[in-house]
């Protein structure tokens, strides 16, 4: 096997087993009996060390088994659960992830083994050092031997079988182009396990987990669950071709032979996954971008033909791929879980260094996000809760003395509003102190005098200013006056908008209105000076052709007055500082509405919605800060997307 052909799915899985860990280790500090979160945490790393033995990093499986070792005293109850131990185990933890990126790498084993190894021995009082390098020296041995595998592992063809025993036979054959085999057969065995006990495998475990080429196996499971439920589990598990369980020889289920099409077309589909590399569906992305732009301009076409049998294929061709479209775009689609559960850890950590006791509540992880935002939103919330842990949330003797529960209470949700995603930071903290933000605002230039209080809004743009803290000490978490500036930039790059709330001694909420996607988006085209700008329609309230009794002048100022509602007007001619005049009478009004704020924006002329392929600017955007992007039409005439939180 060539461990660097399978090195990114190593990776992939190994950090969903890791953040398996963590939960079950922030569960497992909140209720040292749940003897659950144990038996989580035993799997889970059981689950890394057979992986990483079958990939040949020796290190990290070594390291991973005395981990094992240390859980398993847990599990038996031969080890008490401590505060010191936890410690141990949150930081063994990281020696185990940083370790598997390491390898994966090609940086060899990872620093830190022996010292976590110590500190493991030492808390349980175990091993000789002596005895502990045996085992690293037995299993480096066994996970670099890998033609073991080859001579022990079973033809591929007709499933091994295992004599009568109890419990039933469970016959599994994986699928001819499955990666990592040997790894997804030692998931399916972690699996079944989950299911009730495994008294037998052929071939043994540690030989198929060594195999390149075997692709069946069978194992005898004692369980109460139905045929069918071990079929769905097992299929469940991904890249599995077909299950078979009986009860024994000669008392096989009734099955289709599994060579005909119609056994394959029977088999469970629902829970089948492949995993993919997003290079692939941003090739797709594009590639349909791409369709879309040529539909909008043959159906231009079309409609001045006018040919009836045209009209009707082109109709069905563009249905097809609005369909086409709608798939691909669910298929980037993955909840925000993937990237929250990484976050508990990380207030955990940031509240013991503070020495601050929060509870830390996530919500909404089932929302998604495109793929590509996902990957964005990281850093700005990292950003945010440390500010909030940091600055937010007092400490214990602080909020005791104005009244408030020594436990701090920190929120992290994501919610979905029309075609928007709302991340949100929520504290319970002291709030931001207005006065000592003014007064440092004032202090550095950025406020006139004769201000006397900020709202949320100029508070916002205050404490976001590229520099800007009232910290008095740098500290490894905040101060610097960097982590509001770089979320409000970050959030703009993506085409969303930041939203503060703050109130003095009850908490700050802040908000990160996000996009559900930035591939294709629908939008209004607007016309100004013989150009053509396009404004997402997810901004876009109403439209309205100009009315002299819907504009009326305000202390000078022009508005806009729409049901007893005025906001204010904007001209995009001046805007862009375009020439030319704007011919009123024949003018358009749209209303922008962003964050809960609202104006109107004349436009020469309205021009229809149509779906847009975003195109994000690559280069610095020094003098196009009102713009997000640019896209081509259906008539293959460029044109910018505006940023409507750029002119709100």
């Amino acid at each position: 096997m060539d461990p660097q052909r399978y090195a990114e799915l190593f990776r992939s899985e190994s950090r969903e087993q890791l953040s398996e860990i963590n939960r079950a280790l922030l569960d497992l500090e909140g209720a040292p009996d749940a003897k659950e979160s144990v038996h989580v945490l035993f799997r889970a790393v059981h689950t890394l060390k057979g992986m990483s033995a079958t990939m040949g990093y020796a290190g990290v499986a070594a390291f991973a088994h005395e981990l094992e070792s240390l859980l398993d005293r847990m599990r038996t109850g031969d080890q008490g659960i401590s505060a010191e131990l936890l410690d141990v185990l949150f930081a063994a933890t990281d020696v185990l992830e940083g370790g598997i990126e390491r390898a994966v790498d090609g940086g060899g084993d990872p620093p830190g083994l022996a010292e976590a190894l110590e500190q493991m021995r030492h808390v349980a009082g175990s091993a000789s050092t002596a005895e502990s390098r045996a085992v690293i020296g037995e299993l480096g041995t066994l996970a670099g031997d890998s033609s073991a595998g080859s001579r022990t592992a079973p033809p591929s063809g007709a499933p091994p079988s295992l004599d009568d025993g109890p419990g039933v036979l469970v016959r599994v054959r994986q699928r001819p182009d499955t990666m990592l085999p040997g790894v997804r057969a030692f998931l399916v065995i972690q699996k079944a396990r989950e299911l009730g006990e495994v008294v037998a495998v052929s071939p043994p475990l540690p030989e198929l987990q060594a195999a390149e080429v075997a692709r069946a196996f069978a194992f005898r499971l004692v369980t109460t669950m139905s045929a069918g439920d071990i079929e769905s589990a097992i299929i469940a598990t991904g890249d599995v071709e077909h299950v078979e369980v009986s009860a024994g020889r000669g008392r096989q289920r009734p099955a289709v032979p599994m060579s005909t099409t119609e056994e394959a077309a029977s088999a469970p589909k629902g829970a089948r996954h492949v995993r993919i590399e997003l290079a692939r569906l941003d090739t797709l992305m594009n590639l349909i971008g791409e369709l879309v732009i040529t539909r909008g301009r043959l159906l231009q076409l079309t409609a001045g033909i006018g040919d009836a049998a045209l009209d009707e294929a082109m109709t069905q061709a563009a249905r097809l791929v609005g369909t086409l479209q709608s798939e691909i775009m669910a298929s980037r689609m993955v909840p925000v879980w993937q990237v929250f559960d990484r976050f508990p850890r990380l207030v955990r950590d940031a509240a013991r260094q503070l020495h601050k006791e929060i509870e830390f509540h996530v919500e909404g992880k089932e929302i998604e996000l495109d793929r590509s935002l996902l990957d964005e939103i990281g850093e700005p919330v990292v950003h945010l809760l440390r500010n909030a842990v940091d600055h937010g949330i007092e400490s214990p003797d602080v909020r005791e003395a104005q009244g408030k529960p020594r436990l701090g209470h920190l929120t992290l949700s994501a919610s979905r509003e029309r075609s928007a995603v709302l991340v949100r930071v929520r504290d319970d903290g002291c709030g931001i102190d207005r006065a000592r933000v003014l007064a440092r605002a004032q202090e550095m230039g950025m406020v006139g005098g004769d201000v006397t209080r900020l709202d949320d809004v100029m508070l916002f743009r205050v404490i976001a200013s590229p520099g800007f803290s009232t910290a008095a000490v740098v500290s490894d978490l905040s101060g610097r006056g960097v982590g509001i500036d770089a979320v409000l930039s970050r959030v703009r790059q993506l085409g969303g908008l930041v939203e503060l709330e703050t109130e003095a001694g009850r908490g700050t909420t802040i908000t990160l209105r996000l996009p559900q996607t930035l591939a294709i988006v629908r939008a209004v085209l607007a016309e100004v000076g013989g150009e053509r700008y396009a404004l997402p329609l997810t901004h876009v309230r109403e439209t309205l052709p100009w009315s002299d009794d819907a504009v009326q002048r305000v202390q000078g100022q022009e508005v806009l007055v729409l049901r007893d509602e005025v906001m204010p007007l904007m001209y995009l001619r001046q805007v862009l500082r375009s020439p030319g005049e704007t011919h009123q009478a024949s003018a358009d009004i749209v209303v922008l509405e962003r964050g809960g704020r609202r104006a109107g924006l004349v436009v020469d002329e309205l021009k229809g919605q149509q779906d847009i392929v975003v195109k994000q600017f690559d280069a610095v955007r020094d003098g196009l800060a009102l713009f997000s992007g640019a896209t081509i039409l259906a008539d293959g005439r460029p044109a910018l997307i505006m940023d409507v939180g750029s002119l709100l």
